[in-house]
Protein backbone atom coordinates (compact mmCIF):
# COMPACT_ATOMS: atom_id res chain seq x y z
CA UNK A 1 0.00 0.00 0.00
CA UNK A 2 1.38 3.06 -0.79
CA UNK A 3 1.71 5.86 1.49
CA UNK A 4 -1.45 8.10 -0.04
CA UNK A 5 -4.08 5.34 -0.07
CA UNK A 6 -2.84 5.01 3.17
CA UNK A 7 -4.58 8.10 4.17
CA UNK A 8 -7.09 7.74 1.78
CA UNK A 9 -7.92 4.81 3.99
CA UNK A 10 -7.82 6.55 7.31
CA UNK A 11 -10.42 9.17 5.51
CA UNK A 12 -12.48 6.73 4.38
CA UNK A 13 -13.05 5.58 8.23
CA UNK A 14 -14.34 8.44 9.34
CA UNK A 15 -18.04 8.26 8.88
CA UNK A 16 -18.40 12.32 7.80
CA UNK A 17 -16.52 12.64 4.36
CA UNK A 18 -18.67 10.74 1.89
CA UNK A 19 -17.37 10.75 -2.44
CA UNK A 20 -18.80 14.32 -2.72
CA UNK A 21 -16.71 16.28 0.26
CA UNK A 22 -13.38 13.98 -0.25
CA UNK A 23 -13.09 15.47 -4.00
CA UNK A 24 -13.83 18.62 -2.93
CA UNK A 25 -10.97 17.90 -0.57
CA UNK A 26 -8.86 16.17 -2.67
CA UNK A 27 -9.31 19.32 -5.49
CA UNK A 28 -8.40 21.54 -2.97
CA UNK A 29 -5.35 19.68 -1.50
CA UNK A 30 -4.28 17.73 -3.96
CA UNK A 31 -3.39 14.28 -1.98
CA UNK A 32 -5.00 12.21 0.74
CA UNK A 33 -1.93 12.73 2.87
CA UNK A 34 -2.49 16.68 2.56
CA UNK A 35 -5.82 16.69 3.78
CA UNK A 36 -4.95 14.29 6.74
CA UNK A 37 -2.14 16.94 7.55
CA UNK A 38 -4.10 20.05 6.94
CA UNK A 39 -4.20 22.32 9.70
CA UNK A 40 -7.78 22.93 11.09
CA UNK A 41 -8.35 26.66 9.33
CA UNK A 42 -6.74 25.13 6.12
CA UNK A 43 -9.73 22.49 6.31
CA UNK A 44 -12.15 24.66 7.26
CA UNK A 45 -10.98 27.60 4.31
CA UNK A 46 -12.41 24.37 2.28
CA UNK A 47 -15.99 24.95 3.67
CA UNK A 48 -16.41 22.26 4.84
CA UNK A 49 -18.10 23.27 8.02
CA UNK A 50 -16.97 24.24 11.41
CA UNK A 51 -18.48 21.08 13.21
CA UNK A 52 -17.38 18.33 10.70
CA UNK A 53 -13.87 19.89 10.98
CA UNK A 54 -13.44 19.81 14.57
CA UNK A 55 -15.25 16.28 14.31
CA UNK A 56 -12.45 15.09 11.51
CA UNK A 57 -9.61 16.96 13.76
CA UNK A 58 -10.86 14.60 17.11
CA UNK A 59 -10.83 11.58 15.19
CA UNK A 60 -7.60 11.97 13.19
CA UNK A 61 -5.79 12.71 16.50
CA UNK A 62 -6.90 9.43 17.97
CA UNK A 63 -7.36 7.01 14.79
CA UNK A 64 -4.33 4.75 14.13
CA UNK A 65 -4.19 3.93 10.52
CA UNK A 66 -1.51 1.29 11.00
CA UNK A 67 -3.76 -0.56 13.61
CA UNK A 68 -6.98 -0.33 11.07
CA UNK A 69 -4.41 -1.68 8.41
CA UNK A 70 -3.58 -4.95 10.81
CA UNK A 71 -7.45 -5.38 11.63
CA UNK A 72 -7.88 -5.29 7.54
CA UNK A 73 -5.14 -8.02 7.33
CA UNK A 74 -6.60 -10.10 10.07
CA UNK A 75 -10.02 -10.11 8.33
CA UNK A 76 -8.72 -11.12 5.01
CA UNK A 77 -10.21 -7.39 4.09
CA UNK A 78 -8.84 -6.01 0.71
CA UNK A 79 -9.10 -1.91 -0.54
CA UNK A 80 -9.15 -0.67 -3.69
CA UNK A 81 -8.94 3.30 -3.83
CA UNK A 82 -10.07 5.36 -6.82
CA UNK A 83 -7.00 5.62 -8.05
CA UNK A 84 -6.35 2.18 -8.49
CA UNK A 85 -5.97 0.35 -11.72
CA UNK A 86 -8.46 -2.73 -10.18
CA UNK A 87 -10.92 -0.13 -9.86
CA UNK A 88 -14.21 -1.41 -11.45
CA UNK A 89 -14.55 0.88 -15.01
CA UNK A 90 -18.17 0.89 -14.56
CA UNK A 91 -18.41 2.35 -11.17
CA UNK A 92 -15.60 4.60 -11.92
CA UNK A 93 -18.19 6.58 -14.90
CA UNK A 94 -20.98 7.84 -12.08
CA UNK A 95 -20.99 11.18 -10.62
CA UNK A 96 -20.45 9.82 -7.26
CA UNK A 97 -18.33 6.90 -7.22
CA UNK A 98 -16.54 5.78 -3.23
CA UNK A 99 -13.16 6.71 -3.43
CA UNK A 100 -12.39 3.58 -1.94
CA UNK A 101 -13.57 0.06 -1.43
CA UNK A 102 -13.34 -2.65 0.68
CA UNK A 103 -13.36 -6.14 -0.90
CA UNK A 104 -13.86 -9.47 1.56
CA UNK A 105 -13.74 -12.65 -1.05
CA UNK A 106 -11.43 -15.57 -1.53
CA UNK A 107 -9.15 -15.40 -4.73
CA UNK A 108 -9.44 -18.67 -6.84
CA UNK A 109 -7.91 -19.33 -10.32
CA UNK A 110 -11.48 -18.21 -11.61
CA UNK A 111 -11.77 -14.38 -11.40
CA UNK A 112 -14.51 -12.16 -11.29
CA UNK A 113 -15.38 -10.55 -14.69
CA UNK A 114 -16.67 -7.13 -14.05
CA UNK A 115 -16.80 -6.28 -17.51
CA UNK A 116 -19.87 -8.45 -17.56
CA UNK A 117 -22.06 -7.31 -14.77
CA UNK A 118 -25.79 -7.60 -14.03
CA UNK A 119 -27.90 -6.21 -11.11
CA UNK A 120 -30.62 -8.44 -10.14
CA UNK A 121 -33.09 -6.93 -7.16
CA UNK A 122 -36.27 -6.89 -5.68
CA UNK A 123 -38.69 -7.29 -3.45
CA UNK A 124 -37.47 -8.70 0.60
CA UNK A 125 -41.26 -10.07 0.69
CA UNK A 126 -40.35 -12.37 -2.67
CA UNK A 127 -43.33 -13.96 -4.01
CA UNK A 128 -43.09 -17.56 -5.22
CA UNK A 129 -43.75 -15.71 -8.77
CA UNK A 130 -40.44 -14.10 -8.42
CA UNK A 131 -38.36 -16.68 -6.91
CA UNK A 132 -38.87 -18.59 -9.94
CA UNK A 133 -38.51 -15.99 -12.45
CA UNK A 134 -35.29 -14.65 -10.26
CA UNK A 135 -33.71 -18.52 -11.07
CA UNK A 136 -34.93 -18.80 -14.56
CA UNK A 137 -32.76 -14.88 -15.33
CA UNK A 138 -30.10 -15.31 -12.82
CA UNK A 139 -29.23 -19.55 -14.59
CA UNK A 140 -29.40 -17.70 -17.86
CA UNK A 141 -26.97 -15.24 -17.21
CA UNK A 142 -24.62 -17.14 -15.07
CA UNK A 143 -24.57 -19.42 -18.50
CA UNK A 144 -23.33 -16.88 -20.68
CA UNK A 145 -20.59 -15.69 -18.01
CA UNK A 146 -22.09 -13.09 -16.49
CA UNK A 147 -21.77 -11.58 -12.67
CA UNK A 148 -24.71 -11.03 -10.67
CA UNK A 149 -24.38 -8.17 -8.31
CA UNK A 150 -26.93 -7.59 -5.59
CA UNK A 151 -27.50 -6.64 -2.10
CA UNK A 152 -27.56 -10.02 0.03
CA UNK A 153 -31.04 -8.76 1.55
CA UNK A 154 -33.61 -11.18 2.14
CA UNK A 155 -35.80 -12.56 -0.47
CA UNK A 156 -35.13 -11.44 -4.22
CA UNK A 157 -31.46 -10.59 -3.62
CA UNK A 158 -30.72 -13.73 -1.77
CA UNK A 159 -32.46 -15.67 -4.55
CA UNK A 160 -30.26 -14.06 -6.62
CA UNK A 161 -27.12 -14.63 -4.90
CA UNK A 162 -27.84 -18.21 -4.21
CA UNK A 163 -28.69 -19.08 -8.25
CA UNK A 164 -25.58 -17.59 -9.19
CA UNK A 165 -23.84 -19.89 -7.07
CA UNK A 166 -25.74 -22.87 -6.83
CA UNK A 167 -24.67 -22.66 -11.26
CA UNK A 168 -21.06 -22.04 -10.38
CA UNK A 169 -21.15 -18.44 -11.33
CA UNK A 170 -19.94 -15.40 -9.54
CA UNK A 171 -22.07 -12.77 -7.52
CA UNK A 172 -21.01 -9.42 -5.73
CA UNK A 173 -22.99 -8.46 -2.62
CA UNK A 174 -23.19 -4.81 -2.01
CA UNK A 175 -23.33 -3.91 1.73
CA UNK A 176 -24.67 -0.76 3.72
CA UNK A 177 -22.47 -1.81 5.92
CA UNK A 178 -18.77 -2.89 7.20
CA UNK A 179 -17.58 -5.90 5.12
CA UNK A 180 -17.04 -7.25 8.34
CA UNK A 181 -20.77 -7.62 9.11
CA UNK A 182 -23.19 -9.87 7.76
CA UNK A 183 -26.43 -7.79 7.36
CA UNK A 184 -28.76 -9.46 7.62
CA UNK A 185 -27.60 -12.23 9.52
CA UNK A 186 -29.82 -14.83 8.39
CA UNK A 187 -28.06 -14.61 5.10
CA UNK A 188 -24.48 -15.87 6.62
CA UNK A 189 -24.25 -18.58 4.36
CA UNK A 190 -24.59 -16.19 1.38
CA UNK A 191 -21.79 -14.47 3.20
CA UNK A 192 -19.61 -17.34 3.67
CA UNK A 193 -19.62 -18.75 0.13
CA UNK A 194 -18.56 -15.22 -0.89
CA UNK A 195 -16.24 -14.55 1.57
CA UNK A 196 -14.55 -17.54 2.12
CA UNK A 197 -15.31 -19.81 -0.62
CA UNK A 198 -14.74 -18.03 -3.80
CA UNK A 199 -17.76 -17.51 -5.30
CA UNK A 200 -17.46 -13.93 -5.74
CA UNK A 201 -16.98 -11.08 -2.95
CA UNK A 202 -18.38 -8.81 -0.29
CA UNK A 203 -18.24 -4.97 -1.51
CA UNK A 204 -18.71 -1.82 1.10
CA UNK A 205 -17.93 1.65 0.57
CA UNK A 206 -18.40 1.54 4.58
CA UNK A 207 -15.57 1.64 7.02
CA UNK A 208 -15.28 -1.65 9.53
CA UNK A 209 -17.89 -2.28 12.32
CA UNK A 210 -20.03 0.34 10.70
CA UNK A 211 -23.55 -0.98 11.55
CA UNK A 212 -26.13 -0.48 8.67
CA UNK A 213 -29.34 1.99 8.70
CA UNK A 214 -31.42 3.14 6.29
CA UNK A 215 -29.42 6.11 4.67
CA UNK A 216 -26.24 3.55 4.43
CA UNK A 217 -28.54 1.29 2.49
CA UNK A 218 -29.75 4.06 -0.25
CA UNK A 219 -26.02 4.92 -0.71
CA UNK A 220 -24.97 1.47 -1.34
CA UNK A 221 -27.93 0.96 -3.99
CA UNK A 222 -25.98 3.64 -6.44
CA UNK A 223 -23.40 1.03 -6.38
CA UNK A 224 -25.15 -1.93 -7.06
CA UNK A 225 -26.23 -0.21 -10.47
CA UNK A 226 -22.98 1.67 -10.42
CA UNK A 227 -21.07 -1.87 -10.91
CA UNK A 228 -23.78 -3.22 -13.48
CA UNK A 229 -24.66 -2.93 -17.19
CA UNK A 230 -28.19 -2.90 -16.19
CA UNK A 231 -30.35 -3.54 -13.45
CA UNK A 232 -33.21 -6.02 -13.61
CA UNK A 233 -36.20 -5.37 -11.16
CA UNK A 234 -37.92 -8.62 -10.51
CA UNK A 235 -40.34 -7.51 -8.09
CA UNK A 236 -40.98 -4.78 -5.55
CA UNK A 237 -43.80 -2.95 -3.64
CA UNK A 238 -44.92 0.90 -4.52
CA UNK A 239 -42.06 2.18 -2.34
CA UNK A 240 -39.60 -0.30 -2.83
CA UNK A 241 -35.94 0.16 -2.27
CA UNK A 242 -35.56 -1.18 -6.16
CA UNK A 243 -36.83 1.79 -7.23
CA UNK A 244 -34.38 3.52 -5.90
CA UNK A 245 -31.68 1.25 -7.46
CA UNK A 246 -33.88 1.17 -10.83
CA UNK A 247 -33.45 5.60 -10.30
CA UNK A 248 -29.66 5.33 -9.56
CA UNK A 249 -29.39 3.16 -12.80
CA UNK A 250 -31.17 5.42 -15.13
CA UNK A 251 -28.88 8.46 -13.68
CA UNK A 252 -25.78 6.15 -14.37
CA UNK A 253 -27.15 5.71 -18.38
CA UNK A 254 -27.34 1.95 -17.29
CA UNK A 255 -30.19 0.34 -18.87
CA UNK A 256 -33.42 -0.98 -16.39
CA UNK A 257 -35.55 -3.95 -17.66
CA UNK A 258 -38.48 -5.05 -15.22
CA UNK A 259 -40.49 -8.19 -15.29
CA UNK A 260 -43.83 -7.82 -15.76
CA UNK A 261 -45.54 -9.13 -13.13
CA UNK A 262 -49.47 -9.98 -11.94
CA UNK A 263 -51.19 -6.86 -11.73
CA UNK A 264 -53.68 -7.99 -8.63
CA UNK A 265 -49.95 -8.63 -6.86
CA UNK A 266 -48.82 -5.67 -4.18
CA UNK A 267 -45.14 -7.07 -5.87
CA UNK A 268 -45.89 -5.72 -9.38
CA UNK A 269 -45.98 -2.37 -8.57
CA UNK A 270 -42.67 -1.55 -8.85
CA UNK A 271 -42.07 -3.70 -12.47
CA UNK A 272 -45.80 -1.64 -13.71
CA UNK A 273 -44.49 2.06 -13.17
CA UNK A 274 -40.68 1.06 -14.37
CA UNK A 275 -42.33 -0.34 -17.35
CA UNK A 276 -45.09 2.55 -18.07
CA UNK A 277 -41.42 4.77 -17.15
CA UNK A 278 -39.97 3.35 -20.05
CA UNK A 279 -38.23 0.50 -18.47
CA UNK A 280 -37.55 -2.60 -20.76
CA UNK A 281 -39.50 -5.70 -20.43
CA UNK A 282 -38.22 -8.82 -20.28
CA UNK A 283 -39.36 -12.18 -19.79
CA UNK A 284 -35.83 -14.31 -19.83
CA UNK A 285 -32.49 -13.78 -19.64
CA UNK A 286 -31.76 -14.38 -23.53
CA UNK A 287 -33.91 -10.61 -23.35
CA UNK A 288 -31.70 -9.12 -22.00
CA UNK A 289 -28.25 -10.52 -23.03
CA UNK A 290 -29.91 -9.83 -26.67
CA UNK A 291 -30.12 -6.11 -25.48
CA UNK A 292 -26.57 -5.75 -24.06
CA UNK A 293 -25.18 -7.38 -27.14
CA UNK A 294 -24.09 -10.20 -24.97
CA UNK A 295 -26.18 -13.41 -26.56
CA UNK A 296 -24.02 -15.85 -27.90
CA UNK A 297 -25.37 -16.53 -31.64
Amino acid sequence: MNNDTRYVLGISAFPGIGPVKFALLRTYFKTAQSIWEASVQELRNTGLGDRLVDSFDRFRNTFDIRVYERNLRAGHIGICSIDDRRYPRLLKEISDPPFLLYVKGKKTDKPIDMTKTIAVVGSRKATAYGITITKQIVADLVEAGCTIVSGMAYGIDAVAHETAISFGGKTIAVLGCGVDICAPLGNIHIYRKLALEGSGAIVSEMPLGLRPDKGTFVARNRIISGLSLGIVVIEGEKDSGTLITARYGGEQGRDVFAVPGPITSPTSRASTYLLKSGAIPVESGRDILTHLGLAKE
